[in-house]
């Protein structure tokens, strides 16, 4: 099934931040009819290139699932339906969300199979959800560190059991029981709460280990194994071991959780799930300086396009791109194809210091760092057929539900 490159319907208007004047009041489908060019846009402008997106999805999904694994990625990176959808077609098993309303966003969408990575204790968020599931089916998982957390869900209305994973963390981390044991009595815990169903175990390897140090890569890996130890543990107290989840995050660390999740595998009952959400767009800063998949498996799917608004001084040209507009929380931009660095941004502006003679009113492509925060910024995002090519054509619009 082909991605649906326009979402069905939407009209575009004045707002739709980067398109040309001439696109408002035409149907997206009859704007990317056109052909339109990256030229065309105006700047500040995000892009997406197909190509990119297409190959990201499926590399992912085929490497996961060739190691009898699942993969269920993070949504909440792009919250765009289109690219969920890219996802499950690709062989996604399902979807992670990170709260109540972005879960509702994917019910809404037809999406069924959720795990939510948080405790659910919103009471108006369990009653619609409740009354969801008793209405349209499927399953959403929810994390489970607290004893607090079973009783919201014990007090809630629904027509089956909550399905609950017992979250593992770390001393000093951020959400999850703090060790094995304390999990396994929390797992009691869960036994024993009426409409609650203990389906498996979860966490997330990047709260405890970052980049790729010796060091990084063996707290990730003591991370994971110490999921699987959990899950063993609680083989006897699940309803059906070949129904329950072990599952880590995958992003940044990817091979050292595959492997140690599909040595599980072989050997225990289980569903074992990957959730890497950061995959699907890649970047061109932290992601590209950890993954072993750059360059042989993933690409960077996402540039900035700014322009030069003022050249002030020598060595120094300021761009229309700021953090209005561009990922900054972990890494700078960084300039395509020219010789440079940018060393700040403003809320409008990034500052770009260069050698190079930058006249105003040129562009320059900006690679990005950080997926989970790319594409926050845009309602409606252009889609590119290859943006290795000189001015590629605009093939779909991707709309975002932040």
């Amino acid at each position: 099934m082909e991605w649906q490159r326009v979402p069905p319907g939407r009209i575009l208007t004045p707002d739709d931040k980067s398109l040309p004047a001439w696109a408002a009041g035409m149907t997206a489908a009859d704007f990317v009819a056109r052909g339109p060019h990256l030229s065309e846009l105006w700047t500040p402008a995000l892009v997406l290139d197909e190509r990119a997106l297409l190959g990201n999805a499926a590399f992912l999904a085929e490497w996961i699932t060739g190691r009898g694994l699942e993969l269920m990625p993070h949504g909440k990176t792009t919250m765009a339906p289109q690219l969920w959808r890219l996802q499950l077609d690709a062989g996604a098993t399902g979807l992670t969300l990170a709260t109540p309303w972005q879960v509702r966003v994917a019910r809404s969408t037809g999406i069924r199979e959720i795990m939510l990575a948080n405790q659910l204790v919103d009471p108006h968020a369990l009653d619609w959800l409740g009354a969801d599931l008793a209405a349209h089916g499927g399953r959403v998982w929810t994390w489970i560190d607290d004893e607090a957390g079973l009783d919201a869900l014990a007090a809630a209305p629904a027509a089956q059991p909550w399905d609950v994973l017992i979250e593992l963390g770390r001393p000093g981390g951020r959400t999850g029981v703090r060790t094995v044991d304390a999990a396994r009595a929390l797992a009691d815990r869960a036994r024993a709460t009426p409409g609650v169903r203990l389906a498996g175990v979860a966490g997330y390897e990047g709260a405890v280990a970052h980049g790729r140090s010796d060091d990084a890569l063996a707290g990730a890996g003591a991370f994971v194994r110490d999921l699987v130890t959990l899950h063993e543990l609680l083989l006897p107290d699940y309803d059906d071991p070949s129904d329950a989840i072990v599952t880590a995050g995958g992003s940044a660390f990817p091979d050292i959780v595959a492997d140690i999740l599909t040595d599980a595998a072989a050997r225990l009952p289980g569903r074992f799930v990957i959730r890497s959400g950061a995959s699907l767009i890649h970047d061109e800063g932290y992601y590209r300086s950890v993954s072993p998949f750059d360059g042989a498996g993933l690409r960077p799917a996402a540039r900035a396009i700014a322009r030069v608004v003022s050249a002030p001084e020598p060595g120094l040209v300021l761009l229309d791109a700021g953090k209005r507009d561009v990922a900054y929380d972990l890494d700078l931009p960084v300039p395509i194809g020219i010789a440079g660095e940018i060393t700040g941004v403003n809320d409008q502006h990034a500052f770009l210091r260069t050698s190079e003679h930058i006249a105003v009113g040129d562009r320059v492509q900006l690679g990005l760092s950080h997926p989970c925060t790319m594409l926050d910024k845009w309602r409606l995002i252009p889609v590119v057929d290859d943006l290795t090519t000189h001015d590629p054509v605009i093939v779909g619009l991707v709309e975002t539900r932040f």
